[in-house]
């Protein structure tokens, strides 16, 4: 939400300076005078300009919380406050070095909107992860309408394996925009190394495997990568079935996941994608104009299960677990 947040603050901010009026009352206007319909476009740029600001703070008030140690948290965030403190009183005299200069409130708020913009993107360019992650979200919400069971499931931290079945090119997109904690997703080579995918991939972080017969050395270091981001306390989602559906059926969950498990025994969440089977991304052999049609706007789900403890997961039982979740209903 933080870009979303960003991204209204500069546009209402700057939205705020054309909404002024071409002429300016001689005289203070009452309450009454200034609720009125001429001011209509001015009242709503104030509004939303604090609407989107709560959307800025907000999750980064709650980022800090979440990523501060605990014994380091109560500092973490004092000193947050004082440098809040510092910013606002440099603000106020910077708003003061304007106002005396001959500049007008109006073209204030739009030197403010710009600066806020030039900030964001340098943000974004330190931290890509928001950004990237912010238009995973949208594009996912703007093609499917999704519809989710048991997000709440997943740990709000420490590390655990994601095992879901895989229908689509776009599975992991899906998941990532679903997901609230970041996501480190195994993908193979082929898929990791798209062009503009890419980008997103390597921003959060993927990590690419070969099959053994592909290219051994990749497939090492793809598993070593996984046990060392499960140390580090991060998600990792793998698909086991190791290529997409060619018929809208699970093919059999390789022994991957049990590998994972034995080097570093860490809980397993079962998950299941549903209703992508037919749309654009997926295998289906139909006509491509319908799958685009029938893709759009359509109503797909993702259940996740219970957590399975290390010393209980198999890939039989994980497939069994998923193949049960997917028929799972999905209220919307």
């Amino acid at each position: 939400m933080v870009p979303f947040g960003s991204i209204g603050l500069t546009l209402f901010g700057i939205d705020l300076y054309f909404s002024q009026p071409e002429i300016l009352p001689a005289t203070v206007l009452g309450l009454g005078e200034f609720l009125s319909v001429e001011h209509l476009r001015l009242i709503v740029d104030v509004v939303l300009i604090g609407f989107f600001g709560g959307l800025y703070i907000v999750p980064l008030m709650a980022l800090v919380q979440q990523r501060s140690e605990p014994e380091h948290m109560s500092r973490v965030i004092a000193g947050n406050n004082i440098i809040n403190a510092l910013l606002m009183v440099l603000s106020a005299v910077v708003a003061i070095t304007m106002l005396s200069s001959g500049f007008s409130i109006a073209e204030l708020f739009l030197m403010v909107a710009i600066f806020n913009a030039i900030v964001a993107v340098y943000i974004y360019s330190l931290v890509p992860e928001f950004f990237m992650r912010f238009m995973v979200w949208l594009l996912i919400h703007s093609v499917y309408h999704v519809r989710t069971k048991g997000l709440d499931k997943i740990p709000e931290e420490g590390p655990a394996v994601l095992v879901c079945n895989h229908v689509s090119f776009v599975d992991a997109l899906i998941i990532a925009g679903c997901v609230r904690r970041p996501v480190r997703f195994v993908m193979h080579h082929k898929i990791y190394d798209l062009p503009v995918l890419n980008f997103v991939f390597r921003t959060a972080k993927a990590i690419s495997i070969a099959g053994k017969f592909e290219d051994e050395e990749l497939l090492k270091k793809a598993f070593d990568d996984i046990d060392e981001a499960l140390a580090d306390g991060d998600l990792v989602c793998i698909f086991p079935e190791g290529k997409l559906t060619s018929d809208g059926s699970m093919n059999t969950f390789r022994d991957g996941v049990e590998t994972i498990i034995e080097r570093r025994a860490v809980p397993v969440m079962p998950m299941a994608l549903q209703g992508l089977w037919g749309s654009a991304f997926s295998r289906q052999r139909t006509n491509i104009f319908y799958r685009l049609y029938k893709g759009f706007k359509s109503s797909i789900g993702l259940v996740v299960g219970d957590l399975v403890e290390p010393q209980d997961a198999s890939a039989e039982m994980l497939q069994d677990r998923v193949t049960v979740l997917i028929d799972d209903v999905v209220h919307r």
